[in-house]
């Protein structure tokens, strides 16, 4: 559960041996290791070794950015800039897929890492076999490069011609690895926008009415309120029949309780991971075919991007918070489908198991969150 498998600066990479590393990427790997993933993490190391052998640097293998169940498979950083790398070794094209996977984890970076909303972040494809391309660095206003594409062969060009464009103090590694979660404004702002114009009441429709359904909003608007006010801690317990609402509200509370100025935000979090994927996936849907209604064009991955902001996976919710000592910085929590909530004796047995938290704390109570947060809204826990 390691935040990343193997990090070290340019003079330690270099002396570690292949064989070394391997064992430190091979220990934190949190699946079955198959042979071409290793095989793959070797051929990484030996060209990195070349490749980077004269160019000061830091770099981490495995990076995890917070929340959002995703790993680079190499991040480099250097001076005030980090470099988001993606490997497809053996692949000699620049595909579609694996430009927007680099970018898509530049992007998660810009939005949600707390360490990374004022540095210039490039996104790097290395494709191994392919051509290799001359490298133009461009910014665009947000400090996210374009994607680069390269065979490795340029790849100490491009961190260089990049430390000469470099502005701002020099990252504190440490501190940028263990950066918390934390959405930009800017990204909230355009998560509320995108939500404004939903359609997700096709997903989770209200045959109770929009009547019900403001009435339970208000009421739980007035708990939140309540315990702000008198820093308590509560929870709420909302029920009913499928197609009542219940997914529905708890989607509008996660939207609207957020306070930048005061730091205060609010996630969605469900277990089921189909349902989080659907949910965002109507909301870009939408805004998508809004635009294009409109003469406009939009990106479907950069409307997604927003919509991670309120609507989370829980597992990795839950496993940012076990790795990070820092509390979460939402203060609303909505777990939707709760039915699906484990006992403390699963959820101990779960992370010794496949997680290897041997350490899981067992004194806790069940609903770790309620530790951390003023507001655990739970739906149908009893249904």
């Amino acid at each position: 559960m390691s935040r990343y498998y193997y990090k070290n600066n340019i003079a330690g990479f270099l002396v570690d041996p292949t064989s070394f590393i391997l064992g430190r990427l091979t220990e934190n790997h949190e699946f079955a290791l198959e042979e071409q993933q290793r095989n793959s993490w070797v051929t990484q190391i030996e060209l990195l070794k070349v490749w980077l052998k004269d160019t000061p640097c830091e770099i981490i293998f495995e990076y995890s950015i917070p929340r959002m169940g995703k790993r680079i498979d190499c991040v480099i950083i250097s001076d005030s800039t980090v470099f988001a790398v993606e490997f497809k070794v053996g692949a000699q094209l620049y595909e579609n897929h694996a430009i927007t996977q680099v970018t898509d984890y530049t992007l998660d970076l810009k939005n949600f890492h707390e360490q990374s909303h004022n540095r210039k972040i490039v996104p790097i494809l290395i494709c191994t076999n392919a051509a290799d391309q001359t490298p133009f660095l461009e910014f665009y206003s947000d400090g996210i490069a374009k994607t680069l594409l390269t065979n490795g062969q340029s790849l100490a060009s491009i961190i260089s011609i990049a430390q000469g464009q470099s502005t701002g103090c020099e990252i504190v590694v440490d501190d940028w690895l263990s950066s918390i979660y934390k959405p930009t404004p800017t990204i909230i702002e355009a998560a509320q926008a995108l939500y404004r114009g939903h359609n997700v009441e096709e997903i989770s429709r209200s045959d109770s009415g929009a009547i019900n359904l403001s009435k339970t909003a208000k009421a739980i608007s007035e708990i939140i309120n309540n315990s702000k006010r008198d820093s308590i801690k509560s929870i709420c317990f909302l029920t009913g029949v499928p197609g009542a609402g219940k997914t529905l509200a708890g989607l509008n509370l996660a939207n609207s309780w957020h306070n930048e100025d005061e730091s205060e935000h609010a996630v969605f979090l469900s277990g089921n991971g189909p349902l989080v994927d659907v949910l965002r996936e109507a909301l870009a849907r939408n805004e998508v075919e809004t635009a294009r209604d409109n003469g406009e064009k939009k990106k479907k991955s950069s409307t997604i991007s927003k919509a991670k902001a309120f609507i989370q996976n829980i597992h990795h919710f839950r496993d940012d918070a076990l790795e990070n000592t820092k509390a979460p910085i939402e203060r609303v929590v909505i777990f939707d489908e709760a039915q699906r909530a484990w006992t403390l004796k699963q959820t101990a047995s779960f992370m010794k198991t496949k997680k290897g938290k041997i350490d899981f704390n067992q004194s806790e109570p069940e609903f770790l969150m309620v530790l951390w947060t003023d507001i655990l809204i739970g739906q149908q826990l009893f249904a």
